[in-house]
C-alpha cells in the first residue's frame, strides 16, 4: 500500500505540475504570436505614415518646383524673394531625412517644411489644397 500511496502522490504532483507547465506553455505561445502581430502591425503602420509623408513632400516639391520654373524669368523684386523662398524650400526638402525613421528631429523638420510652404503659398497669393491619401495625392488651386 505505501508504493500505492506514493503513486498516487506522483499522480496528484503530475496533475499540479503539468497545470503549472501548460500555463508557462501557453503564456510564452501568446507572448510570441503577440510580439509576432504587434511587430507585424507596427511595420504595416510604419508603412502607411512614411508613404503619406512621402506623398506629402512630393507634393511640396511639385509645388516649388514649378512656381520656381514659373518665376525664373521674372526679374522683379518679389520675385526674387520668392525665388529665394522656394530655394529654401526644396533646399529642405532635399536635406530632409527619409532614410531615417529614427530621427529625433522628424517631426520638427517635417513641420519647419510644412512652415515654409505656408509662407511661400502667402508670398505668391495662392491657398493650395493639398490632399494626401496613401492611394493619390493632388495639390489644387
Amino acid at each position: 500500500m505505501a508504493a500505492a500511496a506514493g503513486d498516487e502522490s506522483d499522480f496528484l504532483d503530475s496533475i499540479a505540475l503539468a497545470e503549472e507547465r501548460f500555463h508557462g506553455e501557453g503564456y510564452q505561445e501568446g507572448y510570441s504570436e503577440g510580439n509576432h502581430v504587434g511587430i507585424t502591425e507596427g511595420k504595416r503602420y510604419g508603412f502607411i505614415c512614411g508613404t503619406k509623408m512621402g506623398l506629402e513632400m512630393a507634393g511640396y516639391y511639385g509645388f516649388a518646383f514649378t512656381w520656381k520654373y514659373i518665376l525664373q524669368n521674372t526679374p522683379d523684386t518679389k520675385s526674387s524673394k520668392r525665388m529665394k523662398t522656394l530655394d529654401s524650400l526644396l533646399r529642405m526638402i532635399k536635406n530632409f531625412p527619409y532614410e531615417d525613421p529614427l530621427y529625433d528631429k522628424l517631426h520638427e523638420d517635417l513641420d519647419a517644411v510644412r512652415a515654409k510652404f505656408k509662407q511661400i503659398s502667402s508670398l505668391l497669393n495662392v491657398v493650395p489644397d493639398l490632399k494626401i491619401r496613401a492611394e493619390k495625392s493632388e495639390l489644387l488651386f
